[in-house]
């Protein structure tokens, strides 16, 4: 029962924990485009591979499934979830499941625009979220939405690009100046909140769901933060997914204001601040391992200790590397 982590980058934690819940009944294999990754030398074995947008990269991923009995693959950034989501068949083919949701699932998801309108049709809150100019503009004068206001990438991740814009003339330039397609989100001000799920790949039954409390952000990531117990984001977060259509692992990044929860965005995959949710107790791990043993999960939403802290801190590898 091995495991193939792709891109695994400096996520060194999520390899032990799959270390630790696999072992004696699988080896966890992991690769990178890069030697310098450090998550590599925390695995049973590692591969580096080329960049994923470079030719033949699928055919290499797959060829490894082969050589180890790869059970599982997953990866641990956007670019590549779309790819694997794509290429399921060709990795069902070998025996090896795909921890993705279904590709116009991943793909709306990592679309904002897309993601906006489909929440907006399942009648979830969200940011309110233009990509034109005169569509804010429009809003602007309506009193519908005022500044400070967020640009950003629409198909941006790890918060790249993101301005918070004060004026319609700042505004205005970059859309001009943009050759990205661009959005526009409302600025939320108040809390937030990232919140880890597991849904059932077999059954498609939500399993499990974690809420932190972000207290500090760092590029895109959550710094520090503390487990929190809330019935009410809970069944906000059970009504969203239980009309959405994913599977495995999700992470969600949700705003209160004024009293209301709004989900910003929903990454289909392991969040970088899972860690959190590990240490207390909530074993998504354990749950790819049911599921792979082929039994479908008990649920289990809301056990786990609250006021538990996550404080990130930098650590180096030295590694001495063949050359």
């Amino acid at each position: 029962m091995n495991i193939l982590i792709l891109s695994c980058g400096t996520r060194n934690k999520l390899v032990r924990y799959f270390k630790k819940e696999f072992s004696g009944v699988g080896e966890i294999i992991a690769t990178d485009s890069s030697e310098l990754a450090p998550a590599l030398y925390e695995a049973d074995r590692y591969y580096i591979v080329p960049k994923i947008e470079e030719e033949h990269y699928l055919e290499k991923i797959l060829s490894i499934c082969k050589k180890e009995s790869i059970s599982l693959v997953l990866t641990l950034i956007d670019p590549e979830i779309s790819l694997i989501s794509e290429n399921k068949q060709l990795f069902e083919a070998i025996g090896c499941i795909t921890l993705t949701s279904p590709k116009e699932v991943v793909d709306r998801s990592l679309d904002k625009l897309a993601m906006f309108k489909h929440l907006e049709s399942l009648g979830i809150r969200t940011p309110k979220t233009y990509d034109s100019f005169q569509a804010v503009c429009k809003d602007i004068n309506e009193d519908k939405i005022i500044f400070p206001l967020f640009v950003k990438p629409r198909m941006g991740s790890a918060s790249s690009g993101i301005s918070v814009i004060e004026s319609e003339r700042v505004l205005a330039n970059l859309f001009e100046d943009n050759k990205e397609p661009t959005i526009v989100q409302e600025f939320m001000d108040g809390n937030e909140y990232g919140v880890d799920a597991y849904i059932d790949i077999l059954s498609g039954e939500l399993i499990s769901i974690f809420i932190k409390k972000k207290l500090k952000m760092r590029a895109g990531e959550t710094d520090k933060s503390v487990s929190i117990r809330n019935v009410e984001l809970e069944n906000f977060i059970i009504d969203f997914i239980e009309k959405s259509e994913y599977r495995g692992v999700i992470d969600i990044d949700v705003f209160e204001k004024d009293g209301f929860y709004y989900i910003s965005e929903v990454n289909p995959r392991f969040g970088g601040g899972y860690p959190h949710a590990y240490e207390c107790g909530v074993n998504f791990i354990e749950y790819i391992r049911i599921n792979l043993e082929g039994r479908v999960n008990v649920v289990n939403i809301g056990n786990y200790e609250e006021n538990v802290f996550m404080m990130k801190y930098s650590d180096v590898l030295i590694k001495r590397l063949k050359k």
